[in-house]
């Protein structure tokens, strides 16, 4: 079986979800042509079940795998000139290069205990209600070399996307006309920039309507997530750089998760670091080069995080940062809107959760270090229940929640989303004029318009569309929001985008080029085609990208030989998509493990994501702005599409170096 062949991974490592369910997509990934194909055999792994997903985001539910097939581990030695990892069918075995099986044992042993001692663990799809139970997450046995500096500069480049995000959200004409074509065809993004309207604008139901939602503060947890990439054209082998798959302004999830398992990796490498030198060293080789190796640290540069970076493991400040930038909005509420002396009042921190929602772990983990540091108390509710317990005063702007024991109101001070991201949570539809249906959308509009800090505010969550995405590449356009005034923030900025093309009616020559690749010049690995939708799993990948652009474009050549020259008309059904060039990573070996088993071994690749926390006042003050944490998820090569929930990617961390 060959794990760089999509539909044998599907098959032996990984099933396939329903198309909605893929957890942040791998978008555009590539091996590197010339890294060897590992082999495993099928016949050692019992047939891998579907994920339990209703509609997971890109960054929230993690689907669970139910048992597998207990496997004898097996490594070659270090000398053994074979460095295939294998599973035998015979002997029913994993065999491992650089690892011996004795150390490979002690590993998945404590990493099947650390997890349960740390809570690195996923919620049972259809655990009973009363009685819930939890397994070991999806998660990488080791960690994935990363270069220091470019881990280095994706932390600082957080704080300057934190700001982009928020001065794009409060500029209304930007959003209105970037999202123009789009709203005519997609549904959804359409009913969000109509709230977005109403509420922020004015539009339609006058300015009364949102002057509550005006005043209130903005509280982004935003997740920007990249990969390594070495160009096509480059002649410098090993040279990989850092570019931006996509920026996560709702529910950039798995900070908690993610942290443990950094503190896992960080455990392992140092506990048994003479026996793994071997192994980690292949895979430094295999994304730093021979001469790079053991260099880590020479060429630190930036603010006092990256200075205080080292080789190995890095620790994740999430679980500090995160709850600290949800408690600057918080205290900001109490002291702006509640009476010291009211000891009848006790403001909440409101998640919106998803019914049946499996990552629930993940989301307490949060939920107890805000406890722990800043005695911030949390309330779950879904979107529907949110319509029947939530309560908006239309004169004060503040939100409470229904039902209270005794004399005490809880009053909302910070809205956090965890749901709200897709279609699929508003199930009743969008009609919100007909009695029973709607409801989620109404009780959306309802938070929006309340004085509490909304998490993402509605701006910051149509600053996060794919479209957004690709106009901001456009030249000048980063510049509209950081002006030449304020330094080089629009330039470092750029340095992460990777090529983005329309689809719209704004499609330029520059875009269309693109799409002439695909269509005439077998461009079709080049790139990809993705939707305005979160949560993986609706990309167009190689033929079917090509078939997806051929059945929307109408080509005419009058006769002309040169393809370049043909006349080629988007539908206005691919206004919703943008083209986006394909990334291609270093693959690394790894060791994959599912309910705290070894499930698979060969060769991936892997995608960081950098967390930010901002606060900025309705008046547009930034009262708060930091880097907060990290996050790296593993997946076999070869893979389009690559989430946690839909079984085809791990939660992972980086081995600076």
């Amino acid at each position: 079986l060959t794990l760089l062949a999509t539909t044998s991974l599907h098959a032996a490592f990984v099933c396939l979800a329903s198309s909605s369910s893929s957890l942040l997509a791998f978008s555009f990934i590539l091996p590197t042509p010339t890294t060897r194909t590992e082999v495993v055999s099928a016949a050692s792994l019992s047939p891998a079940p579907a994920f339990y997903s209703a509609h997971n985001k890109n960054n929230n539910n993690i689907g669970t795998y139910s048992s597998i097939k207990s496997t004898k581990l097996q490594t070659k030695g270090n000398d053994d000139d074979d460095n295939d990892d294998t599973m035998s069918d015979e002997s029913n075995t994993i065999q491992i290069s650089n690892i011996q099986s004795q150390t490979l044992e002690d590993l998945v042993e404590y990493a099947s205990s650390f997890s349960a001692a740390n809570g690195l663990q996923v919620e049972v799809p259809g655990s009973d209600t009363q009685k819930k139970s939890y397994i070991t997450a999806p998660i990488s046995l080791l960690p994935q070399a990363y270069p220091l500096s470019e881990f280095q500069r994706a932390t600082t480049l957080a704080a300057p996307f934190n700001e982009l995000v928020d001065r794009i959200g409060k500029d209304g004409e930007f959003l209105k006309e970037t999202l123009r074509d789009v709203r005519g065809v997609d549904e959804y993004t359409g009913k969000l920039l109509d709230l977005y309207e109403e509420i922020y604008l004015g539009e339609n139901k006058g300015m009364e309507w949102g002057k509550h939602a005006r005043t209130a503060d903005r509280l982004g947890i935003l997740r920007s997530d990249y990969m390594l990439h070495q160009s096509t054209n480059s002649n410098e082998k090993g040279e990989y750089s850092l570019k931006q798959v996509e920026l996560n302004t709702i529910a950039s999830s798995f900070a908690g998760l993610a942290s443990t398992v950094a503190n896992l990796h960080g455990f392992l490498t140092r506990r048994k670091e003479g026996e793994l030198a071997n192994f980690l060293g292949e895979n430094e080789r295999a994304v730093m080069g021979d001469v790079r190796v053991g260099s880590a640290g020479s060429d630190q540069q930036g603010g006092s995080d990256a200075d205080q970076l080292e080789r190995g493991v890095p620790e994740s400040p999430a679980m500090v940062r995160i709850p600290s930038g949800i408690a600057v909005a918080h205290d900001r509420y109490r002291e702006r809107f509640i009476d010291t002396s009211d000891k009848s009042t006790h403001p909440v921190v409101l998640f919106v959760v998803q019914p049946n929602e499996t990552n629930t772990v993940d989301q307490r983990l949060l939920e107890f270090a805000l406890w722990k540091h800043h005695r911030i108390p949390v309330v779950r509710m879904s979107l529907a229940e949110i319509h029947a317990k939530v309560i908006l005063d239309e004169d004060s702007g503040r939100l409470t929640l229904d039902g209270g024991s005794g004399d005490v109101t809880q009053e909302v001070s910070v809205v956090y989303f965890r749901a709200g991201y897709a279609p699929t949570d508003y199930p009743s539809g969008y009609d919100t004029t007909t009695n029973g249906s709607g409801i989620e959308w109404l009780a959306r509009e309802r938070l929006e318009r309340g004085v509490a800090a909304k998490c993402p505010s509605m701006g910051y969550h149509l600053a996060g569309t794919k479209k957004v995405q690709q106009e901001l590449a456009r030249a000048g356009v980063v510049e509209r929001f950081f002006p030449p005034s304020e330094g080089d923030e629009a330039a470092r900025i750029r340095t992460a985008f990777a090529g983005l093309y329309s689809l719209g009616a704004d499609a330029n020559d520059e875009d269309m080029a693109a799409v002439k690749e695909v269509l005439f010049k077998d461009g079709r690995s080049q790139y990809v085609l993705k939707p305005q939708r979160e949560g993986g799993g609706y990309n167009y990948y190689g033929d079917d990208l090509a078939a997806k652009l051929k059945q929307n474009c109408t080509v005419t050549t009058d006769g002309k030989s040169d393809d370049d020259e043909a006349d080629v008309e988007l539908s206005p059904t691919l206004s919703e998509f943008i083209l986006m060039e394909r990334l291609f990573p270093p693959q690394q070996r790894a060791i994959l493990l599912r309910n705290g088993q070894v499930e698979g071994t060969g060769m991936t690749i892997s995608e960081l994501g950098c967390f930010g926390t901002i606060v900025a006042s309705g008046e547009g003050h930034v009262i708060h702005n930091q880097y907060a944490g990290f996050l790296l998820r593993t997946k076999f090569s070869g893979v389009d599409e690559g989430g946690v929930a839909s079984g085809f990617a791990t939660l992972s961390s980086p081995y600076l170096c």
